[in-house]
């Protein structure tokens, strides 16, 4: 008789530390191959020749226009920017409340083939960027306001129902199932017994998502679709440089607005989760509610919204003449190279985005962090910090690619560049909050035995934020993929640019082609995420 041996498993933990660093080793490489692809390791990328106007541009930072002209057009673009954020974000929770309601698990129970295909089904609006969103609705609609709305409610909808069924699924399912067995039907049931819980978390995440409709109410203003965006646009393209300031501050005030407001509403939600009346009578949250919803009314009539557009005879041809176009898709051999080419291009940028946002965020965490005590100085620093980060998420990745491209070559460099610029202010703000909310003993602990802030922040500070930062990147990543889309319209290269052709040429079959490997890709790229999210854990 022969034995069997067993072969030794390692310990839990070994490998763990094994997996992450396979991945740690994954993704230096995956970086080294970006940057060889961008041409930052054989060819020139250097445009010495706009050293000069991107002088001109920064001088123009100390002395922005303030003429009483161009501010009255600037105040009519900060309304309609703010009109299509208001409609757009009530459009999205409208719609992510009803989807909720069909793909949360709640509604399917065991059927989970009903569950899954419901999910699957929200892939492909959550998947495209609203700015592809309004480059197609563009050639539908026009110019008609409906482009901005829908551009913003119809990807930001289905996100809010995949977000809405999962708070509702989290909450107790005591009153629900007694409801269910006391003969009420599933409606009622889900109004009455899961809701009235789930209401807080419903209700935070629905001004998250207003604040963000207002920085992609900008970004469908680079498609034309009016307001800050396509001002600043504007000015940028006839070389105004204080013109571009001003639009830049107003977009800075406008977004550091929308982040007081929203975190204000979202710690007030977060106190009354223990007692559902106290929701109600919170005065605050009266006024913040009423006040929303009184400016989706003033938005609505402001942007003279007409319900008659989505069903006029024009509407209807358009759209039956680009469903008829658009399928099937273009296999044609040369376009399959391009979409392969482009998608590379893609990951590429996304890649070298990342690694640049989150190289900033951990350098910049520290400082940008609200310590509990600190000298006046150590407050001063990070006010200025925090107050940069903001401008760098304030301005849409295409501005930040122009502003690039004074210095850089064309190419997907200055693409990846202005991402990584853009993703810093929104990572740089997260790895702060992480990090205010690290155990502060070990540092303190460090600096009590004499060490220095910059070793209790590299022994006492980094080791803990590490994880929660590489998380959100990684998950800040995900959003990256989808960015490109932005700075590609512009010609930066990726799927985006090859999409813009494609709608330019009116080549429907090859826009669908491009929107399906949007998607695809988008997917791979959240999968892998996930994956490497839980390799963290």
């Amino acid at each position: 008789m022969t034995a069997v041996l067993d072969r030794p498993q390692a310990p839990p933990r070994l490998q763990r530390v094994r997996t992450r660093w396979a991945w740690g080793l994954g993704a230096l490489a995956v970086l080294g191959w970006s940057l060889a692809g961008a041409g930052a390791f054989t060819g020139d990328v250097v445009n010495p020749a706009g050293t000069g106007q991107f002088g001109r541009f920064a001088s123009a930072a100390l002395s922005p226009a303030l003429d009483g002209a161009f501010l009255r057009v600037l105040a009519d673009s900060v309304l309609v920017t703010v009109a299509y954020a208001a409609l757009g974000a009530a459009l999205a929770v409208l719609l992510g409340a009803v989807g909720a309601v069909a793909v949360a698990r709640t509604t399917w129970g065991r059927r989970r083939l009903g569950w899954t295909l419901s999910r699957g089904a929200l892939a492909v609006p959550r998947g495209l960027h609203e700015a592809v969103w309004g480059l197609l609705l563009v050639n539908l609609l026009g110019l008609d306001p409906w482009v901005g709305v829908l551009a913003i409610g119809v990807p930001y909808g289905a996100v809010t129902a995949k977000v809405f069924a999962d708070l509702l699924d989290e909450v107790p399912r005591g009153g629900h199932s007694a409801l269910l067995a006391g003969g009420v039907g599933r409606v009622p049931a889900a109004l009455y017994g899961l809701l009235p819980p789930a209401s807080g978390g419903l209700l935070s995440y629905s001004f998250y998502r207003l604040e963000c409709a207002v920085r992609s109410a900008v970004v469908l203003g680079l498609i034309g679709a009016g307001g800050l965006g396509y001002q600043l646009l504007l000015s940028f393209s006839s070389l105004r440089w204080e013109q571009v300031w001003s639009c830049v501050y107003a977009l800075a005030l406008l977004c550091l607005l929308a982040d007081v407001g929203g975190r204000a509403v979202r710690r007030r939600v977060a106190a009354p989760r223990s007692s559902g009346d106290r929701l109600r009578r919170d005065p605050a949250l009266t006024t913040a509610v009423l006040g929303t919803l009184a400016a989706v009314v003033w938005s609505w009539w402001y942007l003279a919204i007409s319900p008659a557009t989505l069903v006029a005879d024009r509407t209807g041809e358009q759209l039956r003449y680009v469903l008829a176009a658009a399928w099937p898709p273009d296999v044609d051999g040369s376009l399959l190279s391009a979409v392969a080419a482009a998608a590379v291009d893609t990951v590429q940028m996304s890649v070298i985005a990342i690694a640049v946002a989150t190289a900033g965020a951990v350098v910049l965490a520290g400082l940008a962090a609200r310590p509990a005590r600190a000298s006046a100085g150590r407050r001063l620093a990070g006010t200025v910090v925090r107050l940069a980060l903001l401008l760098l998420r304030a301005v849409p990745p295409p501005v930040w690619a122009l502003v690039l491209l004074f210095v850089l070559l064309p190419g997907i460099l200055p693409g990846a560049l202005a991402l990584g610029v853009y993703t810093l202010g929104v990572l740089g703000r997260l790895a702060a909050e992480a990090t205010e909310e690290l155990d502060p003993r070990p540092r303190a602990a460090l600096t009590a035995l004499g060490a220095g802030p910059v070793a209790g922040w590299l022994y006492g500070v980094l080791p803990a934020a590490t994880g929660p930062v590489l998380a959100f990147a990684l998950y800040r990543w995900e959003v990256a993929i989808r960015d490109t889309v932005l700075v590609g319209l512009l010609g930066a290269g990726g799927l985006g640019a090859l999409l813009a052709s494609a709608v330019a040429a009116f080549d429907w079959g090859a826009v669908t082609t491009v929107l399906v490997a949007l998607v695809l890709l988008t997917a791979a790229v959240d999968l892998v995420s996930a994956r490497a999210r839980a390799a963290l854990r």
